[in-house]
């Protein structure tokens, strides 16, 4: 089993990632209300005020998972988070995801979360590898991925139906090996 117990606050050059906060209540709900981030996420806009409210403000207690902010240094405020969950023994593997809201993206915030969170999780854990999955009409996402070392592992085709059109679901994969080697 992995223990993630311990939340670190990370520094990078344009973010911060760390444990939530009660300030960072509105600027998550901006986010997950966003259009852009529903359709990414293939989520949805109807969001239960309480139930989101117990989920963040558990987040910090959690042991199995990572779950941290990403905090614009220039703004001083909240424009997503990054998620580390979904532990598989077998293959001694992690799952990740990431959102950004509208106040954080086209500025390369997001590319330099999900480095930083990788590195955190390479260098701190014995994880040897970590998935995730995105959509197909989310080039941008897909190509920060890659350039991040993760390559295509499967496709789930036709996973998310987006206004009358099937969309698939890239899954992907990045070693420790082929982290080291970046």
């Amino acid at each position: 089993m992995i223990n993630l117990a311990d939340k670190p606050t990370i520094l990078g050059e344009k973010v911060i990632l760390r444990p939530f906060t009660e300030d960072d209540i509105p600027y998550l709900e901006e986010c997950l209300k966003d259009p852009e981030v529903i359709k990414l996420t293939g989520s949805s806009a109807d969001l239960d005020r309480e139930t989101f409210l117990n989920w963040y403000r558990t987040r910090n207690e959690q042991t199995d998972r990572l779950d941290l902010a990403i905090v614009d240094q220039s703004q001083g405020i909240l424009v997503g988070e990054v998620v580390i969950n979904l532990y598989d023994e077998i293959y001694n593997s992690m799952n990740f995801r990431i959102l950004i809201g509208p106040r954080g993206r086209n500025r390369g915030l997001g590319t330099e979360a999900t480095k930083l969170i990788l590195d955190y999780v390479f260098t701190n854990t014995q994880i040897n590898q970590i998935t995730l999955s995105v959509f197909d009409f989310n080039p941008r996402a897909k190509y920060v991925y890659e350039k991040m070392g993760f390559v295509v592992e499967s496709i789930d085709e036709n996973d998310l139906e987006y206004e009358g059109e099937w969309i698939d679901s890239i899954n992907m994969k990045l070693t420790r090996e082929a982290w080291r080697s970046r």
